[in-house]
């Protein structure tokens, strides 16, 4: 079976984490999201993988390579050009690209899934497609039920008593809605719906191709699988990732390094200062990460490689990308550090990024005498 991970998106509702890298590539404990879908179809039995690429492609291209360390093969289809000498991303909608692959090699020559590369989930795509093929479908979606005060933030499915899908809501209000079943963004397809997508146009799956498909009469189906769906659309869903993660909320997905203590875990060539720094798990500290005496450390929280936290610092249900360096006057809290940018969980500058802050910086940053800047 084949498959095709949708990544040639901007990211622009999770900057400023998108800036310098793209959203396939934002890491949950240490790897990027698109390693853990890539992971996920080889689990089950998916060695054939397109991804579409756009924004910073060459970053996705050089990580995952042919796809050999999973034991798959991995393709790409960039949507863009370059223009003296610089990537100009072009998407042309999820839709689009795949029938671009299609129009290119007719590469999708059987039932296929098509995942967004910017989820986590623990779904059995085995019994997924084993229930498409028992409906008869030409096309379905896999759904999710989510508390009827969030429907507002999904493109929710109506489907009858039999799970044909009758019509779609997109974000509709808590009173409107006529379902608490969202669309996930993973989906099963038969060939024949690629002949709804007009070749050389920038076509969507939900707003073109769902349309399309119900317009042509065909069997579409909702499919309601028990699983683990975890969004990273917003950048207030990657933080609730990290949380949720670091507590065990996902199944297959554990704490990478070594427990060292109940709840605190962390990779290799580590200074901390176990005596006088106080923290409180689920933490991980990265390999090469100095944490010195009197910082407090509240979980879940995730301190990336190579990075440096002050004594008297005090960060609490946060991320720290690689390389970050926290003062000793810094009280972090429910925030992503990344680089210069400092956010709160909802995407929120904390501070105004064209300053320069003595609280936070780059770990790497080295005066003449060789002691630690405070260059932000």
């Amino acid at each position: 079976m084949k498959a095709m991970i949708l990544a040639a998106g901007k990211g622009t509702r999770v900057r400023p984490l998108t800036y310098e890298m793209p959203k396939p590539m934002i890491p949950i404990l240490g790897k990027p999201v698109m390693e853990y879908l890539v992971e996920d179809l080889a689990r089950h039995g998916i060695k054939e993988i397109m991804v579409n690429v756009s924004h910073l492609p060459e970053q996705i291209e050089r990580y995952f390579g042919d796809g050999r360390r999973w034991d798959v093969n991995i393709g790409y289809s960039f949507e863009g050009h370059i223009e003296n000498g610089e990537i100009i991303g072009e998407p042309v909608g999820s839709a689009g690209g795949l029938r671009r692959i299609q129009d290119f090699s007719g590469f999708f020559d059987d039932t296929f899934v098509v995942v967004c590369g910017d989820a986590l989930i623990d779904l059995d795509v085995t019994t997924a497609v084993r229930r498409h093929w028992q409906k008869g479908a030409v096309a379905s979606i896999c759904v999710h039920k989510v508390p009827q005060a969030q429907v507002p933030n999904y493109g929710v499915v109506v489907c009858d008593a039999d799970d044909r899908i009758t019509s779609f809501q997109e974000k509709p209000s808590v009173s409107e809605a006529a379902s608490n079943l969202v669309n996930t963004g993973i989906y099963i397809f038969e060939p024949e719906v690629l002949d709804l997508i007009p070749s050389g146009k920038s076509y969507d799956i939900g707003s073109h191709l769902f349309p399309g498909i119900m317009d042509a009469g065909l069997a579409f189906y909702a499919i309601h699988e028990p699983f683990n769906w975890i969004d990273i659309g917003r950048l207030s869903d990657y933080w609730e990732a990290n949380q949720q993660i670091m507590v065990g909320k996902l199944r297959d997905i554990r704490m990478p390094g070594r427990e060292v203590q109940p709840g605190v875990w962390t990779g290799l060539n580590v200074s901390v200062d176990w005596a006088d720094a106080e923290l409180i798990g689920p933490v991980y500290i990265g390999s090469s990460s100095r944490i010195e005496g009197g910082v407090k450390i509240t979980g879940p929280t995730w301190i990336g490689h190579g990075c440096h936290v002050q004594g008297g610092a005090d960060i609490s249900r946060s991320i720290l990308f690689d390389y970050t360096r926290i003062g000793s006057a810094a009280c972090v809290r429910d925030s992503v550090v990344s680089g210069r940018h400092c956010v709160d969980k909802e995407g929120n500058a904390i501070h105004d990024p064209g300053t320069t802050l003595d609280w936070v910086g780059d770990a790497r940053a080295v005066e003449k005498s060789g002691t630690l800047t405070a260059t932000g």
